[in-house]
């Protein structure tokens, strides 16, 4: 009797439908090298890696999908996907309409002198009476004046007019985003000419958040515990270095 009704469960068990694997949509716009863009069509970059990456963490299948920028929030709201991963910043005004993770990269500021500036490597540069090129209106240019009140700024509209007034000696210093400063370092004229001098001490911003619906706190909650996951074994430097040449923890 016992064996009649263990067969007749394990056939009804054979009959049910498998539990379906659950299955996450994640938002991004793929024209922001190198953190997401599009290559071959599909949706690729430090994001997009990173995105399967934290959906393998969470063992959960993911889904990529492209989305214009200025439809971006309104997708969220309609449900059309769960997540957006698109180097959206953490700000106050932004939390009072949806939830964020904790950051997940942050690009630091940097100083970049000529090749003949004295400066140790590394080490911030007393730029007191020093000419620094900065963009208006940016958060370096606040950060210059109230740090570095001796120094002499120098405004542009943007940060490769700078670069070009360094290169012909019309400014010490330039201070500005690392990203962006390291491919000028990387290029022909940039290597002639300039160094890297030091990353800027002061981070003002809370970084790149995942967004999600301000509801979803739970789904956020196996998001940041899956940014931990893949900072603590090594995935997230594996896929950082593929796209940034420096650290964005």
């Amino acid at each position: 009797m016992n064996r009649l009704l263990v067969l007749v469960a394990s056939l009804l068990i054979g009959l049910l439908p498998a539990r379906a694997e659950e299955s996450l949509r994640i938002a991004t716009e793929g024209a922001y090298p190198p953190f997401n863009y599009v290559e071959n069509n599909e949706p690729a970059g430090f994001e997009v890696d990173l995105a399967r990456a934290l959906c393998a963490a969470m063992t959960v299948s993911c889904t990529i999908v492209l989305q214009d920028w200025d439809g971006m929030r309104a997708g969220l709201k309609e449900r059309r996907y769960d997540a957006i991963m698109s180097s959206v910043e953490i700000t106050e005004e932004r939390r009072t309409r949806v939830a964020f993770s904790r950051h997940y990269y942050r690009i630091p500021g940097a100083v970049v002198g000529l090749k003949g500036d004295t400066t140790s490597p590394g080490t911030f540069p007393d730029i007191k009476g020093d000419r620094v090129g900065i963009v208006a209106d940016s958060e370096f240019a606040d950060d210059l004046a109230k740090t570095y009140p001796d120094a002499l700024p120098r405004p542009f509209a943007k940060l490769e007019e700078a670069q070009l007034d360094l290169l012909t000696g019309r400014l010490d210093y330039v201070m500005g985003d690392k990203l962006a400063l390291s491919k000028f370092l990387g290029s022909r004229e940039g290597q002639a000419c300039c160094r890297l001098v030091a990353d800027v001490p002061l981070v003002r911003n809370e970084g790149i958040g995942i967004v999600f619906r301000k509801a979803d706190t739970a789904l956020r909650d196996r998001f940041d515990r899956a940014i931990e996951t893949v900072i603590a074994d090594g995935t997230y430097d594996r896929i950082r270095a593929k796209y940034v040449p420096f650290d964005i923890k």
